[in-house]
């Protein structure tokens, strides 16, 4: 029996592209619901969704690319495979390998793809983002990495797609092969989203209504690829502590840390430096705890929560500092001296900043931030994930030509930073600072970012939203296509003492179709946070921040308001 599939009138989505109204995949007869008032169509469609999923393999548009589809019936699967909660609808997914080669290195690539398409599809297309050196395909099953309050998009009837960006495996060896490095860099998130938009075409009958992007990190730096290189994609971009700098200045910076942590690090029996040991947690939580000594206060209340980030920039470790010999109440001068230079940003020996410094914030006692800066290894072979992630990706890729023998530690800040300009110029996002043609085609950018960030720096983001500002009439006039929400205590796109559980899709969502800017962001801490449990606060605007009304429970977002002072 032919399936009969309800959607929304041509006349009621503004969108459509209505050339491709009438697909051959279906039946042509329609008639007016009569249980629809009127705004509603029936399809009837030949086949069944299983059936339909596999015909999508068959009738493959797109050239040089393979397909391969599995049905997953309604009620059986969970997102992400969850052994509990709400089951998904039926959906196909398609996984896709774009372009299939040997490269000069001799290993197979190809750009892979898992495209999810829902029975019930409600006309809206999203693309979620990757991070670290890709290599894999995320569960279109589940929600970006910067939207973790977000229930499953694929659920509510979004089309999901991911890609690992050209490559498999998470190293980043790909980089001495020079198209893996442009498809990494931007060639695959272009031919995947058009590949995406070209099989939802096939299996639905129509193009997007709309279409959306969400990403953390290396996720971030891709919705900043596609607002540039490809401004008409999306209507709406959600960049989650954007990797804008990743190929110069954050990787400049994660090695300038490393020296300087390592410069002061306990030595084992053999001499040899034992990163992790650095700062224990106690050293960390005296910090954050003088932190919120200095400016906890400045948004109305002391409850942990460092809202006004100005009020933090006055801080200075060496305060905490030893008068006599180290204990857990203080700091010993080298700890002082080497928090000051990491969290002032890398510079070369003439005092140029190499790249922004670190906020202040509270968030740095937490495992979040240790796990980037120090690890937790006991042994002098470091696990911080400035060495594991970001060295990798040094001396692979963005050292061109790469440098498979290079310290670290030796990191020359005059000369090593020239030796990654040229990746630098395809990779990075930060230099257009205009954005003209997405603002023309009326795209919609939120940036996101947490002020405990261990490797992007929120003042990165800030920096580069007030040139935004300044190249777009002013901060108001820039609001009406982006904004920046800052997250106090927040680490690398999660974590932290924080409320950092919010539904940035959504958000998005109401900005792009019904016009509704986000004046703040509904967000919360989990019943499990160790920290504020049940707390939730707004997420404001920069630069506003959220400033206590001086009464009610500090734990409720109502009894808080958006301000700038």
């Amino acid at each position: 029996m032919p399936m009969v599939r309800t959607i929304a009138s041509p006349s009621l989505l503004p969108h459509l592209d209505r050339r491709a109204w009438w697909p051959a995949a279906l039946l042509v007869p329609l008639a007016l619901s009569a249980c629809g008032g009127g705004n509603a169509v029936l399809v009837t469609e030949s086949a069944s969704p299983s059936t339909a999923c596999t015909d999508l393999a068959t009738q493959n548009p797109l050239n040089g690319t393979t397909l391969t589809t599995n049905y997953v019936p309604a009620n059986t699967r969970r997102p992400g495979g969850a052994t509990s909660g709400t089951f998904l609808p039926g959906h196909c997914v398609v996984a896709g390998s774009i372009n299939p080669r040997v490269g000069v290195d001799g290993k197979n690539y190809a750009i892979g793809f898992q495209l999810s398409l829902p029975d019930s599809w409600n006309g809206r297309f999203l693309f979620i983002g990757g991070g670290g050196n890709d290599g894999i395909l995320r569960d279109t099953s589940l929600s970006s990495s910067i939207s973790g309050g977000t229930p499953s998009p694929l659920a509510q009837g979004f089309a999901v797609v991911s890609t690992d960006a050209g490559h498999s495996g998470t190293s980043a060896s790909f980089g001495a092969d020079p198209q893996a490095r442009l498809d990494h860099a931007y060639n695959a998130y272009d031919k995947t989203a058009v590949a995406s938009k070209s099989l939802i075409n096939t299996r639905y009958g129509r193009k997007p209504d709309y279409s959306y992007f969400s990403g953390c990190s290396g996720g971030g730096r891709q919705g900043m690829v596609f607002s540039q290189r490809f401004p008409d994609y999306f209507d709406g971009i959600t960049a989650g502590a954007p990797a804008m700098r990743v190929s110069s200045g954050a990787t400049v910076a994660a090695m300038w840390n490393t020296i300087q942590f390592n410069a002061i690090a306990p030595q084992d029996a053999s001499g040899n430096r034992i990163l992790s040991r650095a700062f224990s947690n106690t050293d960390l939580k005296l910090v954050a705890n003088a932190v919120n000594a200095t400016c906890d206060a400045a948004d109305g209340v002391v409850d942990g929560l460092a809202q006004n980030i100005n009020a933090c920039k006055a801080f200075d470790p060496a305060a905490l500092q030893c008068s006599g010999g180290k204990t857990d109440s203080c700091l010993s001068s080298v700890q002082a001296g080497a928090l000051k230079s990491v969290f002032a940003g890398p510079r070369n020996s003439a005092g140029k900043a190499l790249y922004a410094g670190q906020p202040w914030d509270a968030g740095l006692a937490a495992p979040g931030w240790r796990t980037w800066t120090l690890g937790n290894s006991t042994t002098a072979t470091p696990d911080a994930r400035y060495i594991t992630l970001m060295v990798d990706a040094l001396i692979n890729e963005f050292f061109t030509p790469p440098d498979l023998s290079f310290n670290p530690l030796a990191f020359n800040f005059d000369t090593d930073p020239a030796r990654m300009a040229a990746y630098s110029a395809i990779y990075d996002t930060y230099a257009d600072d205009k954005l003209a043609a997405y603002r023309q085609r009326g795209g919609k950018l939120l940036f996101i970012h947490g002020m405990s960030d261990p490797i992007f720096s929120a003042f990165d983001t800030i920096d580069y939203y007030e040139r935004l500002a300044a190249n777009n009439g002013g901060m108001a006039a820039t609001q009406n296509f982006a904004r920046t929400f800052l997250v106090p205590g927040m680490n690398h796109c999660s974590g932290g003492p924080a409320t950092d559980n919010f539904d940035s899709i959504q958000t998005m969502v109401d900005w792009v179709e019904k016009g509704v800017a986000p004046q703040s962001i509904a967000a919360k801490a989990l019943p499990t946070s160790a920290d504020f449990p049940l707390r939730t606060r707004p997420l404001c605007p920069y630069p506003q921040f959220a400033k206590y009304k001086g009464t009610g429970s500090m734990e409720d977002a109502s009894n808080f308001v958006c301000t700038a002072g």
